[in-house]
């Protein structure tokens, strides 16, 4: 037993010494820490193994120790173990539906992000800062990023089954999503009073920076004199449809840059000759922007090329690597953070409007709040229907010259 014992601990040791020096590279004459931090995990693991109150489970510990090293970087580094990556890349390969809502990491659970209009999540009542605590019956917390979203996907017509906690509900609800071929809402648009051109996007997927130039043009030969974008729970897409959407408004400076250890420093620039408007603009925002929208949001807004209203964005703008690993197992490691103009990574500090109103969400008081007194016939307190954030992006525009 002690020789099996010494064996795990010395594997563990080895294959932690694997992670840490892909994440910066450990050398003999490294004065980091690095060796000395290897020895404090090998003695734990002995510790753990010779003392615990009962046989643990060496595998399932390792296995949550690497877990607990990689999302303690953040939440789109993760592990998975090589039954897990195997089951990944045989499921990924697959043509599936899908539920319709952007996913990451908070508190390490799965966290709804945002969710698309007509969606299932959205038919199933999922709301944007819902907790999946578990699904399936496994709890998120067990699971990596990639594991998360791709147990979420699966064939059309098909259900998963989740448990979810949510603000202002004591316990977690049971709720039983159906699968389907999930597709983006198409650029919206209107005419608002004072001659205020309203745009809505739902995701900055390929191709939504020619809709969104078409209905800015549109709007403007209505007679548009200043311009609303809204990217209210706008968090899936790509980053360069970002980077292209605020070019739409910007005709010079820097839009955003990416940076990491060993990647060199990217910088996109706005292009004059791709600026299609120069009319006063404001940007809603909320907890449920991300990624692509949070990369415009910023680079309007420390451009001085106009206003963001709403509330503080969700944080979140990186690039993975994945780093297979000798027994079937991988790595995936975030290596460069998309940075704001003025050098803030936004996946660390996200983006605060200059112009705060909070979401509607954080104003709601629910029948769980009123200390289990609510009569169970009671019906739910409406919720406000004026669009507080949207309302004064309005008056904020008023107020700037044309």
């Amino acid at each position: 037993m002690k020789i099996k014992a010494a064996i795990l601990v010395s594997s563990f040791a080895v294959l932690l010494f694997v992670v840490v020096g892909s994440m910066g590279g450990v050398h003999a004459s490294s004065n980091d820490g690095s060796y000395r931090q290897l020895q404090v995990y090998s003695e734990v693991l002995s510790r753990v193994r010779s003392e615990y109150v009962e046989e643990p489970n060496i595998p399932k510990v390792t296995d949550g120790a690497l877990h607990g090293l990689l999302e303690s970087l953040d939440s789109n580094s993760s592990y998975m173990a090589p039954e897990a990556y195997k089951q990944y890349k045989a499921h990924k390969s697959e043509a599936r539906g899908d539920i319709g809502a952007t996913i990451s990491k908070r508190f390490g659970y799965a966290a709804v992000v945002s969710v698309l209009p007509g969606s299932p999540a959205e038919k199933a009542g999922i709301e944007a800062t819902d907790i999946f605590e578990s699904i399936e019956g496994v709890s998120t917390r067990d699971m990596s990023l990639p594991e998360i979203r791709n147990i979420l996907a699966g064939t059309p017509g098909s259900q998963v089954n989740v448990s979810v906690v949510r603000a202002r509900r004591a316990e977690p609800q049971k709720v039983v999503i159906t699968r389907d071929v999930v597709s983006i809402p198409p650029v919206s648009d209107r005419m608002m009073e004072d001659e205020i051109g309203y745009v809505k996007v739902d995701a900055l997927i390929k191709g939504k920076t020619q809709e969104i130039s078409s209905k800015i043009k549109s709007l403007e030969r209505s007679g548009a004199k200043k311009l609303v974008l809204d990217l209210r729970n706008t968090s899936d897409g790509d980053e360069g449809e970002g980077v292209a959407v605020a070019n739409l408004f910007l005709n010079h400076g820097t839009i955003t840059y990416l940076q990491g250890q060993k990647y060199p420093r990217e910088a996109f620039n706005a292009d004059p000759a791709k600026a299609i408007t120069t009319l006063p603009l404001a940007v809603l925002v909320n907890k449920g922007t991300a990624g692509p929208a949070e990369i415009v949001a910023a680079a309007i807004l420390e451009n001085a090329r106009g206003d963001v209203v709403g509330d503080k964005t969700f944080g979140d703008g990186s690039v993975q690597k994945t780093i297979d690993l000798p027994d079937g197992g991988a790595l995936i490691l975030s290596i460069a953070k998309y940075y704001s103009p003025s050098g803030k990574a936004i996946q660390d500090t996200a983006v605060t409007p200059n112009v705060v109103v909070a979401d509607e969400e954080d104003n709601v008081i629910s029948d769980d709040d009123d200390q289990g007194n609510a009569a169970p016939e009671q019906e739910a307190k409406p919720r406000n229907t004026v669009d507080d954030q949207l309302k004064k992006a309005v008056e904020v525009l008023k107020r700037r010259s044309g």
